[in-house]
């Protein structure tokens, strides 16, 4: 019976046969991007789409790259053990557009780069930009190892998949289509992956409505036990989950994915213009929104089912992210092939990450490892190479699996990866947009005392995970569940959500219980100030001679161009004529002075 616990269907031939069309649709995008580019060899045309792409496209491929196999299992199993908080996220990713778009964007497009770290040895030094990229390599690589790794843990232990089956496979199709494609394929993909994902949630979704009678007695389940309590004001940032950790701490954390991360910024500027990328994200910031509604609404609907049986505690799952696979397999294995549509959303999730990390990384090592010293390479050569490095990188990514098995929660330890490394790098680029001090030795020492306390204070929060006073879960019941363990009455507690270690120190209840949605702010923070201070010490850039491109201008916002067309509208005509003698002026003082020219 549904929502009573127990053992749950196993995938049916359908199933199987669902699974693999995805796969193999995933796979044939690539291979049909490298017969119709395969006149176009260029290391752009691969890296970068030959910067002809179009915003929609480009917006769902960034939607896409986000919603990793973490989003689809992680963010309903939030939802389901500490309530709808996570739709807050919605401010974070508003204010994460319009900076990114408005600052970032403007400032990438006009200096043409390819590997976002080419701005580093443009503002600062050589050695900074080689630091960032392997900060980068390092994070990416991790991050997307627990991309791999944990969706397939879960959909194994439901499904009985071969796990190291899954997650060869899983990177053998990444491999295909990022090498033979390039980045076309690997946005183009996102597409088909973006509508499997949305796919599988709505399908959670409408089962559930069905068997609860009804959407509003899905909300009605969950605000009775106060899982719509979003909005808690609490200023603790020792607190996980507050409207200003998630609005504060997650937009920054945003930007310094969406702004600096190389995944991300080599989709926007691979875009045809400028108009182009900056609606790119605009768009993508809608798709955020109606993805995490989404997994949210599935969390909640989880809840409906299993708020007399929570699963877990009565031992049918074993971890948290094992949830969603179990509602999944339990109400929809009536129904062949469904069940198959959502191990296929989340594996399009992960297949969309991986591609866009492994066709990431080959883009910086290419860029700031390898051309900057072999400046000789013919396009074929550069070519070649970046195929070859799609393949190595492809075999790392499925080695560090193994080394994100390791780190709990995917969806937390996901975002602190994040915040721990991007953080303070997007510290050094605000250091280096914004002001025009800092010189190379501030950014170095700016950078590493931020990274260290980051890292300082994020692991520790890894190795010694807060009290459930600090995450504070909400309660669950087994009371109406079959059971599956020896007991001598129903019971309702708490879920623990970690287990703590016998010996605290000092600093586990107060440093290391930071929320981890302030780890980007905290270290971007620190490096600014430290880089700031260490620069006017140091003498700063006056000996500099600055490019003016490196720094943001008010022409980059939308809003300066919105002024000044109200103002020329409404400026008196006879100021328009003395705009039009001048400009006469102007132009017959070039003319001349390309005659001088000419006769020279």
């Amino acid at each position: 019976m549904v929502g009573t616990g127990g053992p749950v269907a196993t995938f049916s031939v359908w199933d199987y046969v669902v699974f693999a069309l995805t796969i193999l649709v995933s796979a044939g995008v690539g291979l049909f991007q490298a017969i119709r580019s395969r006149k176009e060899t260029s290391s752009q045309e691969f890296l970068l789409g030959g910067r002809q792409m179009t915003a929609v496209p480009v917006a769902m491929s960034l939607t896409a790259s986000f919603m990793s196999g973490i989003t689809v299992i992680g963010t309903p199993a939030e939802a389901y053990l500490y309530g709808a908080a996570f739709w807050i996220f919605g401010f974070s990713y508003a204010i994460m557009s319009v900076i990114t778009a408005e600052i970032f964007v403007p400032l990438f497009y006009r200096l043409g780069i390819t590997s976002t770290y080419e701005y580093l040895e443009l503002r600062f030094s050589q050695p900074i930009r080689i630091i960032g990229t392997s900060m980068y390599i390092s994070q990416t690589a991790l991050y997307t190892g627990l991309v791999i790794y944990a969706p397939a843990l879960a959909l194994n232990q439901i499904t009985g998949l071969d796990l190291w089956g899954v997650l060869v496979a899983t990177g053998v199709v990444c491999i295909i289509y990022c090498t033979l494609g390039g980045l076309k394929a690997v946005i183009w993909t996102d597409v088909f992956q973006m509508v499997i994902m949305l796919s599988g949630f709505v399908a959670v979704i409408a089962r559930g409505a069905v068997l609860q009678g009804g959407l509003t007695n899905i909300w009605n389940d969950a605000g009775r036990a106060g899982r719509l309590e979003a909005f808690d004001f609490d200023p603790d940032p020792l607190r996980r989950h507050t409207f200003w950790t998630i609005v504060v701490g997650g937009s920054i954390m945003w930007t310094s994915i969406y702004a600096i991360n190389q995944s991300q910024v080599q989709r926007y500027i691979s875009c045809k213009t400028l108009g182009h990328a900056k609606t790119s994200l605009y768009v993508n910031m809608l798709g955020l929104c109606v993805t995490v509604s989404l997994a949210v609404m599935s969390g909640l609907t989880m809840y409906s089912v299993y708020k007399n049986c929570d699963p877990l505690s009565n031992g049918d799952v074993n971890t948290s992210d094992q949830l969603l696979p179990y509602l999944v397999m339990d109400i929809l294995a009536v129904y062949p092939g469904i069940p198959g549509l959502f191990v296929a959303a989340a594996y399009s999730g992960t297949l969309s990450t991986v591609s866009s990390s492994i066709n990431a990384l080959v883009a910086v090592t290419t860029e700031d490892f390898i051309l900057p010293f072999c400046k000789n390479l013919t396009n074929k050569q550069v070519t070649w190479m970046n195929m070859g490095l799609s393949v190595f990188y492809g075999g790392v990514c499925i080695g560090m699996a193994g080394v994100a098995s390791v780190m709990g929660s995917v969806l937390q330890a996901a975002l602190s990866i994040f915040g721990m490394i991007s953080g303070p790098l997007l510290g050094l680029y605000l250091l280096g947009m914004l002001f025009r001090t800092p010189n190379s030795v501030g950014g170095l020492l700016g950078m590493i005392v931020g990274l260290v306390l980051t890292l300082w204070v994020g692991i520790g929060g890894q190795l010694y995970p807060p009290t459930p006073d600090k995450t504070r879960p909400l309660p669950v019941t087994v009371v109406g569940c079959n059971m599956n363990f020896s007991t001598t009455a129903p019971w309702t507690s708490p879920l623990p959500t970690t287990t703590l270690p016998d010996v605290r120190p000092a600093l586990a209840d107060s440093w290391y219980s930071l929320s981890y949605l302030y780890l980007a702010p905290f270290g971007a923070l620190i490096t600014i100030v430290v880089g700031l201070l260490v620069s006017m010490i140091t003498g700063g850039c006056k000996q500099e001679k600055l490019n003016p491109d490196l720094f943001v201008k008010k022409t980059d916002f939308c809003c300066y161009h919105w002024f000044s067309k109200s103002k020329a509208s409404e400026a008196p005509e006879k100021d328009t004529t003395v705009l039009h003698i001048q400009s006469s002026l102007d132009f017959d003082e070039q003319s001349k002075g390309v005659e001088k020219v000419t006769k020279l």
